[in-house]
């Protein structure tokens, strides 16, 4: 699993629907979900620490768990089917010792990880679906590297290594 952060919300020029948009820690990976306008304001008005007067759904859910004595550990957003993804909050009760995994909408579940300061994880499966490049330049560099590196590799080089291998298994 990758842990990502949300980078914003855009809109989709197409259709005018809100997109999250999540980035792995380097900065060069995005994963774009499209999201509802009301997840979309929940996001925007925790990340622009906008107040509300009375509690949002996404911090009732908070209060919920607190009272229960369950803390948020983390979210997942761990399969995506044609286009739809899906997520998990995990939660943990300290006096049970105990996990629990709750089904959500990955648009729900970082509205919650974003108020409870919590990891965001996305499987690779996910990701190799969705995954969108924003350095290409990097890529293409390490690509050429890479290039590079197997134009000089002779099967002398995998014999070596293999025999290296099972002299360190003895």
């Amino acid at each position: 699993m990758i842990e990502m952060r949300v980078m914003g919300i855009a809109l989709d020029t197409r259709t005018g629907s809100p997109i999250v948009v999540l980035n792995d820690k380097e900065n060069r990976k995005a994963l774009p979900i499209w999201i509802g306008s009301a997840e979309a304001s929940a996001i925007i008005r925790k990340i622009e620490n906008i107040p509300s007067s009375r509690p949002m759904t996404h911090d009732l859910f908070l209060d919920i768990a607190k009272q229960t004595n369950y803390n948020i550990t983390k979210i997942e957003i761990n399969d995506v089917d044609d286009q739809t993804y899906f997520s998990s909050i995990f939660m943990y009760n300290e006096q049970l010792q105990k996990e629990i995994e709750i089904d959500a909408r990955p648009s729900d579940a970082i509205a919650i990880a974003l108020r409870a300061d919590v990891p965001i994880y996305v499987t690779t499966n996910v990701l190799a679906a969705g995954l969108v490049s924003t350095d290409v330049e990097k890529d293409e560099q390490e690509a050429q590297e890479f290039k590079n590196f197997i134009q000089d590799i002779k099967p002398s080089d995998f014999e070596k290594l293999l025999k290296k291998n099972f002299e360190s298994d003895q």
